[in-house]
């Protein structure tokens, strides 16, 4: 799963060294905290949140199929 979504979002972004993502597993739910650099945050929300909406719902397809439960939230990054 995590390496799915890695994909698709190092896929997506100019700078894929800095993508990052923590998976934490609490009850039945995976959580999935993706952190990009911040130039690239635009890039993974897209316009009115069209592109993080359509990774979350191909995700959420895989993980039906394995009959979990996925939430994907996008790590907000401290300004410098």
């Amino acid at each position: 799963m995590k390496d799915t979504l890695y994909h698709i979002i190092s896929s997506i972004v100019d700078s894929p060294d800095n993508v990052q993502i923590e998976e934490t597993e609490t009850d039945d739910m995976l959580n999935f905290v993706v952190s990009v650099a911040k130039e690239d945050m635009g890039k993974i929300i897209g316009k009115e949140g069209k592109v993080i909406r359509g990774i979350r719902n191909i995700m959420k397809i895989k993980a039906m199929k394995q009959d979990l439960r996925i939430n994907i939230t996008l790590a907000e990054t401290p300004e410098e």
